[in-house]
């Protein structure tokens, strides 16, 4: 069964990924797009540099072309922030991004964006995932990609990128980035946003050195996701370089880490407290914040005392942007290193928000460290422990039935003060601590989060789960 999760389709290369079922993700989309009417207006394809990725970009486009759907291609890899770009700045229904973002290297998948560069609701790929169960091989309509060139039914994207740097370089103070003359160390993880990083950060005349540019379908044997242990050895070139900034990001753009230029390690948490902070107090931005529900609480303690409030939505980013519109929200991010800013799109992006990093840094004439101490200060600080946890097929059935149906807990040591079952199960603690249990969206783990005050407390809400269910 091809089932699409919270960050699209994802499967291992060769079991599940291969040549047949992407055709009939692409088979499916037709349909479901001619059900819908929409057929008129052109799908834009990109792809990472994944394995297999420009391949599979291709036979999507071989069956959209052939079933009379225009096709916008990419002639080269691209993050999937320009593609949700690209949906929205056209107008477009759809758009498609073939990527497993920060999965392993074993990993490929289709993200599936929708109007207004937004990611495909759970009414689409729901929808999607009905028509799809039902197509066999002989359904599949195709042509060679070659005749789709020839006819014009796919048309390669010229400049595809300068729409996206442009739109970017006009949200930033690139003055104030000129003025101050960063050295960054940038890693994209042998991904696919080494080119539009780069671009904006030399037009904003930082010098930027880089690392692990190169592609990599290995991704140099550990995992594309911008996380403290991954970017190791981009914080010692840090500091052994002398940087003022290194800056990661995951294999398709749409996550990011930062490290200071003591080789410190700023996780997501603390830059979307960063920014918020940075956006509101320093360019005057007013209005709340989005978080999910396994993000951190500092997020609303800052937001409080700015007189705002923090709205709390489920994991999946669509549910970000969403409330974003709803609340005119300045920002809102995820623990895992996405966030968005207002009037940007409508999903996650790593180049603007770490164009927007370094403009923080450039006009506060503060290094991270700096900024976050006295936020800290003011504020408390928090840490967050997580584990990502291996189950036995047969025993997702026993956990869900132990924590959804049955509602069961552990015993914690400490008082318990709510409890929120609207995505996994969330126990909320009296001195804002908090820790949560779901399913992850995008691979077959179970994801325990906890914040609290010290890394030894949000630890013991972690093991609590973790010898409830026998894991």
């Amino acid at each position: 069964m091809i089932k699409f999760g919270t960050g699209g389709w994802r499967a291992e290369i060769g079991k599940d990924f291969n040549m047949e079922n992407i055709c009939k993700v692409a088979q499916g989309l037709c349909v479901y797009i001619k059900k819908k009417k929409q057929e008129k207006l052109p799908v834009i394809i990109g792809y990472d540099r994944r394995f297999l990725s420009d391949c599979a970009a291709k036979w999507l486009a071989e069956v959209l072309s052939a079933n009379d759907i225009k096709v916008i291609f990419l002639n080269r890899s691209a993050p999937t922030p320009l593609i949700m770009h690209y949906v929205k700045k056209n107008n477009l229904y759809y758009g498609l991004e073939v990527t497993a973002s920060h999965n392993p290297s074993n990993y490929n998948g289709i993200k599936i964006i929708v109007k207004e560069g937004r990611d495909a609701p759970l009414e689409t790929t729901g929808a999607l995932e009905e028509i799809i169960a039902k197509i066999s091989e002989k359904d599949i309509v195709s042509q060679p990609f070659e005749t789709g060139v020839a006819n014009k039914s796919i048309e390669y994207l010229k400049n595809p990128f300068n729409d996206f740097l442009d739109d970017i370089l006009g949200l930033l103070d690139v003055q104030a980035i000129r003025d101050r003359g960063l050295r960054i160390l940038f890693d994209p993880m042998h991904g696919s946003s080494s080119y539009p990083l780069m671009v904006i950060l030399h037009t904003a005349r930082c010098t930027v050195d880089i690392i692990n540019g190169n592609r990599d379908a290995y991704f140099g044997g550990t995992m594309p996701a911008p996380t403290e242990s991954t970017l190791k050895g981009l914080a010692m070139e840090v500091v052994h370089g002398g940087y003022d900034l290194g800056i990661g990001v995951d294999g398709d753009g749409d996550r990011l880490g930062i490290i200071d230029s003591n080789g410190q390690y700023i996780n997501a948490n603390d830059i979307l407290v960063l920014l918020y902070h940075y956006l509101h107090e320093y360019k005057g931005w007013k209005g709340p914040v989005v978080r999910n529900l396994a993000t951190t609480h500092l997020l609303d303690k800052v937001a409080a005392d700015f007189g705002e409030e923090c709205y709390e939505v489920p994991v999946g980013f669509k549910y970000i942007s969403s409330k974003i519109d709803e609340v005119d929200a300045v920002l809102g991010g995820e623990s895992s290193g996405g966030l968005t800013v207002r009037g940007h799109i409508h999903g996650k992006d790593s180049v603007y928000a770490a164009s927007l990093f370094v403009e923080m840094i450039s006009k506060t004439g503060k290094t991270p460290t700096e900024l976050l101490k006295k936020i800290h200060k003011k504020y408390g600080s928090f840490t967050m422990v997580e584990e990502n946890l291996k189950f036995q097929p047969e025993q997702k059935d026993e956990i869900l039935n132990i924590v959804m149906t049955e509602k069961k807990l552990p015993e914690f040591p400490a008082k318990v003060m709510a409890v929120n079952y609207e995505d996994g199960c969330k126990v909320y603690f009296e001195d804002s601590s908090f820790v949560i249990c779901r399913f992850s969206g995008t691979e077959p783990l179970l994801r325990i989060f906890a914040e609290s005050s010290t890394k030894d407390k949000a630890a013991e809400f972690v093991s609590a789960w973790k010898n409830f269910l026998n894991l």
